[in-house]
């Protein structure tokens, strides 16, 4: 790894302007991710070219962001991994990520999201990080049991998508068990 925000198969960084093309690329398989809380209906061009150059101006904010993640050498746009709901008093983030249709199981939203944790344990000293997934998400639930994130609970029907109530389950890693099988950034 060369910096804290580049693995071996991806580097996360900010928005850029010209981006709008992949996030419009993300919403228009919103029914294959199933992780976005709304489905929209459909967006112009110039709604997305408005919306990144909006978020290209923010300034960085450590408690709450969105990340493109792109690959590594081509700087291709594979998705964007986010963090939000953060409790520095109690040390908790929430992160999420959304891979373009034909960039998924390649590994590739695996590396972003321990980019990401490696960040805020190590650098923000969070100590819990949450997520919520829907019960029939299947790719989604594999990836973060895989990473080390345990089920913490099952929200009953609690979101409704694409026709009917669905169950959310709650999963979530303190930093103590994220380092346990990893190896904490040094100065080296």
């Amino acid at each position: 790894m060369s910096d804290l925000w580049t693995g071996e198969r991806v580097r996360l960084r900010g928005i850029e302007p010209q981006d709008w093309e992949g996030f419009r690329a993300l919403a228009l398989h919103t029914v294959d991710a199933r992780n976005a809380d709304v489905v929209d209906p459909p967006r112009s061009d110039e709604s997305f070219r408005t919306w990144t150059a909006e978020r290209a101006e923010r300034p960085p904010d450590a408690a709450a962001f969105q990340l493109v993640i792109e690959t590594r050498f081509e700087h291709a746009f594979v998705g964007a991994v986010s963090v939000g709901e953060t409790d520095a008093r109690a040390g908790r983030f929430c992160t999420g990520i959304e891979v373009t249709r034909e960039h998924r199981r390649q590994g590739y939203a695996a590396e972003a999201t321990e980019l990401v944790l490696t960040y805020m344990f190590a650098e923000q000293r969070s100590h819990k990080c949450e997520v919520e997934v829907y019960a029939f998400n299947d790719a989604s639930l594999a990836l973060y049991r895989k990473l080390g994130f345990v089920e913490e609970g099952r929200l009953r029907q609690h979101e409704f998508f694409a026709g009917a109530h669905h169950d959310v389950l709650l999963l979530g890693m303190t930093a103590d068990e994220y380092w346990a099988g990893r190896t904490r950034p040094s100065l080296r």
